[in-house]
């Protein structure tokens, strides 16, 4: 039997006048256990500095049912992670918003660059 918290289903039946500072709130408290499972050695608080910029970024949007998806998405992607159904990798990509992997910022390979990081690229 699959193990599964459900905490999307229970913050739908849960009735709450704010269910984002609800969600905001579940995701700040579950901070130190998701860093532990996955073995992120970023600090506490530089994680929550991280969060409040992905609420920020949404904060603008004002239609109900957009906001209501986002909640339960939120919820679905934490309980993801407390469950390790989320790679390493991808949270540290979510953690950190302001480093660029692709496009114009991505690192050039140049005439001195070594064999090894030509054959990385070329995959």
């Amino acid at each position: 039997m699959p193990v599964a918290l459900q905490l999307a289903l229970k913050a739908r039946a849960t009735v709450s006048p704010h269910p984002v500072a609800r969600l905001y709130r579940s995701i700040i408290k579950e901070i130190p256990r998701v860093l532990t499972i996955y073995d992120i050695d970023l600090p506490e608080l530089q994680v929550r500095k991280e969060i409040r910029y992905k609420f920020k970024e949404y904060s603008k949007i004002r239609d109900q049912r957009v906001v209501d998806m986002l909640v339960e998405k939120g919820y679905m992607d934490l309980e993801e992670a407390l469950l390790q159904h989320t790679q390493r990798s991808h949270l540290l990509r979510s953690l950190s918003h302001n480093v660029e992997t692709k496009g114009s910022n991505r690192k050039r390979l140049g005439a001195d660059s070594t064999i090894d990081e030509q054959f990385a690229r070329s995959y």
